[in-house]
């Protein structure tokens, strides 16, 4: 299997006060069922989607009492330590230094100069998601911030990313992409004045769903919330939503699709 070029988002994993809470929220949500959590490795556990790894949670770790539950979004790296001092360079931070897990891979923790957090992995054995773009499992991410200066020159020196700009007077949209792919890998979003103030900025990581509409209910009816949604669009409908404790992520039906593509031009 061919290495997984670098920035290329490669896995997904929250952290939770309640973490039988959050199998049993995603698991209605999205169908998924869990292997056993590893004791060594802090009860990390994998969730599955026809039994193909898709994501993670984990047991909120002692003396994190205050970290709030959210998504963290991983992107690859062949070389975990030069792209942390690429980091820093870039005026970026590493709040958890590359760190090795087993024979699984490498892990960091860092944020972009504007704060959006995200994480890098090296794999190892563990290669990354083994389902995608499909129901219950990863489809796309944003990152997703006020800092939208930033976060451009930040990501794309970091990854290589090629850029595009959605041509879209209402919204400031990037869409960044692989050197010579021909689909983006992720984008990003400047938020609006619609956002509270208290909402940090934060990559927001989608999770496709069979029905949009049938997803929001079963959020809304485990105690979630909506804050966005749900929306048509020419990639599928969707909706940004909050677990019960309060991770965001957003749901998408990929087959739903309306309208025509937006118009993209280089920025």
């Amino acid at each position: 299997m061919p290495p997984t070029p670098d920035g290329t988002p490669i896995w997904a994993d929250a952290m939770f006060p309640d973490v039988e809470a959050a199998k049993q929220f995603y698991g209605d949500l999205f169908g998924w069922t869990f292997e056993e959590g590893d004791p060594e490795y802090g009860g990390y556990t994998q969730a599955l989607s026809d039994g193909k790894r898709v994501a993670a949670v984990v047991p909120r770790m002692p003396g994190m009492e205050d970290v709030p539950p959210a998504w963290t979004m991983y992107f690859a790296s062949s070389d975990i330590a030069a792209t942390a001092a690429r980091i820093r360079e870039l005026g970026g931070t590493t709040e958890m230094e590359p760190m090795e897990v087993g024979e699984f891979g490498s892990m960091l923790i860092a944020r972009d100069p504007g704060g959006v957090q995200f994480g890098v992995w090296q794999p190892g054995t563990h290669t990354g998601f083994a389902k995608q773009n499909a129901p219950g499992a990863f489809s796309w991410a944003e990152v997703t911030t006020r800092d939208a200066d930033k976060a451009d020159g930040f990501f794309p020196a970091l990854f290589g990313y090629e850029v595009q700009r959605m041509v879209d007077e209402n919204i400031d949209f990037h869409l960044w992409s692989m050197p010579g792919s021909q689909m983006p890998s992720l984008g990003r979003f400047k938020m609006t004045a619609d956002f509270p103030p208290e909402v940090p900025p934060y990559i927001n990581v989608y999770f496709g769903v069979d029905d949009c509409d049938e997803a929001v209910a079963k959020v809304t009816k485990h105690g979630g919330q909506v804050h966005f949604g749900p929306m048509s669009s020419p990639f599928g409908r969707f909706a940004a939503v909050s677990d019960p404790q309060g991770a965001a992520f957003a749901v998408i039906d990929l087959a739903t699709t309306e309208g025509e593509p937006p118009q993209v031009t280089p920025a």
